[in-house]
């Protein structure tokens, strides 16, 4: 999806990221009818009234990508989970056909800050407090009701928060009487299907012989796999064989020795499927 760019912790390094983040979201530049680029499903790469004539157009769902800031190990980059969950909006958006892309939400809780717990222990993690989190969900879910939009769906890649997104949407949900079993349909969706076919992906992994060991939970050979596919930049791959050999003590619950981005594509490709299928069926649009 990318070439091999500087350290995104450089300067040249954070311009290639920008360059590269716009670009996953943005295709080509030339404009459609209501004079924004045709191929933009980023919010952010629009005016107020160009998302305004999407609206009118049909244009009735936002998903909102939630990444998270945190240590992934001596391989890989700390904004893993931002760079993968806008690229796979961003697909998703244009699968699906009736959605744009917010921008990515990329400060979660983490864990306790002092005393620094799980990956607060490493340098470069953000953590932030529940209430603050939900709180943003639900500010975000709320200007985006506010503005037309029927759906707003909250895509979470990180495991740690999944139940955050959905106590959210349940109590927007009850407060403007919408949901399953109603003819509106929910207003807020958090799209669990999203996050289900990232853990089938380690299914996937093990059918073809590799072991759970390697598979891991964090910056293992599953995650790294699927950070290959997405932009190889964010993999230092001469650490890969290094990473997860220390039982977890630089951070690594796994061994991403073995893993590839034609592996990880089998990943992407599932993830993005699944997530369009199930938008399809919440919101019956076949």
């Amino acid at each position: 999806m990318s070439v091999l760019f500087p350290s995104p912790w450089t300067p040249a390094g954070a311009l290639a990221v920008i360059v590269l983040s716009l670009s996953v979201l943005a295709t080509p530049a030339h404009a459609g009818s209501d004079g924004a680029p045709s191929g933009t499903v980023a919010l952010e790469a629009l005016s107020s009234p160009e998302l305004k004539a999407r609206l009118q157009a049909g244009t009735d769902t936002v998903l909102v990508p939630i990444g998270g800031t945190e240590q992934n190990g001596p391989h890989m980059v700390l904004g893993k989970h931002n760079v993968r969950v806008q690229a796979l909006a961003a697909q998703i958006a244009r699968q699906y056909a009736h959605a744009v892309v917010a921008p990515v939400l990329a400060y979660v809780p983490e864990g306790g800050v002092t005393p620094p717990q799980g990956h607060m222990r490493f340098v470069g993690t953000i953590s932030i407090p529940t209430a603050a989190f939900e709180g943003l969900l639900e500010g975000t879910a709320r200007s985006f009701h506010q503005h037309g939009f029927r759906h707003v769906v909250f895509l979470g890649d990180h495991g740690g928060y999944q139940r955050n997104l959905e106590a959210v949407a349940a109590r927007l949900n009850r407060e403007w009487r919408t949901g399953p079993g109603t003819a509106g349909g929910p207003a807020v969706l958090a799209l669990t299907a999203y996050y289900r076919a990232a853990e089938d992906f380690d299914g996937q992994l093990k059918a073809q012989g590799y072991s759970a060991a390697e598979i891991g939970t964090h910056a293992g050979l599953s995650d790294t796999a699927l950070a290959l596919a997405v932009d190889p930049s964010l993999v230092r791959v001469d650490r890969m064989k290094s990473a997860g050999v220390d039982q977890g003590s630089d951070g690594v619950r796994g061994q991403p020795a073995r893993a590839t981005a034609a592996l990880g594509q089998a990943g992407i490709r599932h993830i993005v499927d699944a997530s369009v299928t199930a938008l399809r069926a919440q919101f019956d649009r076949h």
